[in-house]
């Protein structure tokens, strides 16, 4: 009767390689995960930036349309707060992505 063997004699290359290979053969979707992980923190910078500029916009451009509301000055409160908007949120924009 032949000897057990275990897989390791079977497969000698299996103990090559890095912990970390070993590891995402094991564990496929861990290793998928850390690396949409990485990439999220990576565009983070961007994400805020992008939200910035369209926050900007949402609330100047709130501020001039209740101003024009108020003072029934029809659409010049509305262009001035979204072109202001559009100012501040460009220079967050521009201010994240050239502070690499």
């Amino acid at each position: 009767m032949a000897a057990a063997t275990c897989a390791f004699e079977r497969a000698p290359h299996l103990l090559t390689g890095s912990t970390m290979a070993k590891n995402a053969r094991r564990f496929p979707f861990a290793n998928s995960v850390k690396v949409l992980q990485e990439d999220v923190v990576r565009a983070g910078p961007a994400a805020g930036a992008s939200y910035t500029l369209v926050g900007a916009l949402v609330l100047f451009g709130g501020i001039g349309y209740g101003l024009d509301h108020w003072r029934n000055t029809s659409p010049w409160f509305l262009v001035a707060g979204l072109l202001l908007g559009m100012v501040v949120g460009f220079y967050e924009l521009v201010k994240t992505t050239w502070s690499k």
